[in-house]
């Protein structure tokens, strides 16, 4: 039975990354703020099973692999093979109580109601709560915002059982680390698994119908990606379709491709995209309707075909990664609450938590070639850094892409690791229409990863002096730039 209502100026259903930020936009501009979760936590998936979890797990592999690169091999690390996955993650409740604590704390401060329970829409204006209790109350909001995220897509054609064939809510349940694993999918989640796997010594095969995986990044980062996993003893097997894939009833998961070769492993998992959470929330009576993908069609706002409604997150589709949703929560909440279109477009980096990371911002090379013709570009392998000895981290590259005239920064792509961090420098230069020669007009601290930057900066210097002197019939440097260039910094 309905038992009351309450009126706000946004409801904001979903906590996740995407719906956190949202509310956190809306009440800044002093809006009454209601975000419903079906969880009793805020968060969502991103805590229970995504981004948190797999990077807590990521994480104590990377500390493995460091400990013993850094030591030179003096000290050598062994994997029990009987070693549960769930003993590698003991910090996970810490990491994951914090991160909810963090967030709670910071609806609270903008004075943002949270409710728990399941919404689902009665108009356009209009959601009906049933709360755990099984109380049912209507909230009414001139805005509405859908950040309901995902949940993994699980094709018939393969048995996903939780126990041996996985997904990414039941990867980290495993009781024990598998000496091999198939990873069927080559997105940004396959890929994250895969890597972390590999290096804690699981031997991996990922599967894909693609040519490459992570399409979407630059073939130099991507190939570096790929060249990693084969130096753990993993490989990617492209332009392959799984026509079937199941537990044998033994030991082992099969999976059949499409030209009859079979593949077996102790575990398998599944990773072929995701499936926005919409079913329940009867999207039909606002107006809505899913497109062909299951997902909602927004413009560049986040705004959905009822301009009152807003979708933002994996509700919307690629690229489905916390920092977008993030954004996305932000943008739509501008334009509701503003008409305005929030400033910073272009500049959203992206980044994969393989091992080592890989991040991208502003433009790689192909589209840079696309949109200017022909860019003057830097690539600066990480045995040029001193610091990169010095930590055991050579294997690793930063891309520099600068306009025609070797100006403007308009894109930075990095391979390696703390990549996530690094790539700031760069989206920060590109916010702030940089020309490259701030890199080496100032001053980095030495030994640093970010001087990486500015090695890559005389690059471009010296390409840019010699695409004038073509011209002029001269080359001339800065002479604090010439003395650098002269002794291979």
């Amino acid at each position: 039975m309905i038992t009351n209502r309450h009126d706000y100026d946004v409801i904001v259903i979903g906590s996740g990354p995407a719906g956190q930020n949202a509310a956190l936009e809306a009440a800044s501009r002093d809006a009454h703020v209601l975000v419903v979760e079906r969880e009793s936590a805020v968060g969502g998936a991103c805590v229970q099973y995504g981004t948190i979890p797999s990077k807590t797990l990521r994480e104590t592999a990377l500390s493995l692999t460091t400990f013993q690169r850094r030591s030179g091999d003096v000290y050598r690390i062994s994997h029990d093979s009987q070693l549960s996955v769930c003993s590698l993650m003991k910090r996970l409740n810490d990491v994951v109580h914090a991160y909810q604590e963090t967030t709670r704390r910071s609806l609270e401060f903008a004075s943002i109601c949270r409710t728990w329970g399941k919404a689902r829409f009665l108009s356009t204006n209009e959601v009906c709560i049933e709360k755990i209790t099984g109380e049912k109350f209507i909230a009414s909001a001139e805005t509405i915002v859908i950040a309901t995220g995902s949940r993994p897509r699980n094709p018939a054609n393969i048995s996903v059982d939780h126990e041996n064939v996985l997904d990414s809510d039941s990867i980290l349940s495993m009781s024990y680390l598998p000496q091999s694993l198939l990873v069927f999918g080559a997105g940004v989640i396959a890929c994250e698994y895969a890597a972390t796997f590999a290096a804690l010594g699981v031997k991996v095969t990922m599967i894909d119908r693609g040519d490459y995986p992570l399409c979407f990044l630059d073939p130099e980062i991507v190939s570096f990606f790929v060249q990693q996993l084969e130096s753990t003893g993993g490989c990617f097997r492209g332009k392959s379709d799984v026509q079937s894939a199941k537990f044998d009833g033994v030991s082992a998961v099969k999976a059949t491709l499409a030209g009859g070769e079979v593949l077996k492993a102790d575990k398998a998992f599944v990773a072929l995209g995701r499936v926005a959470n919409l079913d329940s929330l009867e999207i039909d009576k606002a107006g809505l309707s899913v497109n062909e993908r299951g997902l909602l069609n927004v413009n560049e706002y986040c705004q959905t075909s009822v301009p009152n409604i807003y979708a933002v997150g994996d509700t919307i589709g690629p690229p489905a990664l916390a920092s977008a949703s993030m954004e996305q929560g932000r943008r739509s909440m501008c334009h509701a609450l503003t008409g305005k279109f929030r400033e910073g477009q272009g500049s959203l980096p992206a980044g994969i938590y393989t091992i080592p990371e890989m991040a991208t911002v502003g433009l790689t090379e192909r589209e840079a070639v696309q949109k200017y013709g022909n860019p003057v570009v830097a690539r600066v392998p990480w045995d040029r850094v001193a610091r990169a000895h010095i930590t055991a981290s050579t294997s690793g590259v930063l891309k520099l892409v600068t306009d025609p005239e070797g100006e403007k920064v308009l894109g930075v792509q990095i391979a390696g690791d703390s990549a996530t961090e690094l790539i700031h420098i760069g989206q920060m230069a590109i916010i702030g229409n940089m020309n490259v020669d701030v890199f080496v007009n100032n001053t980095f601290n030495f030994p640093t990863m970010a001087e990486t930057y500015r090695i890559a900066a005389l690059d471009i210097l010296q390409q840019r002096e010699i695409l004038r002197g073509s011209a002029t019939g001269r080359t001339i440097f800065p002479t604090h730039v010439r003395s650098e260039i002269a002794s291979g910094i």
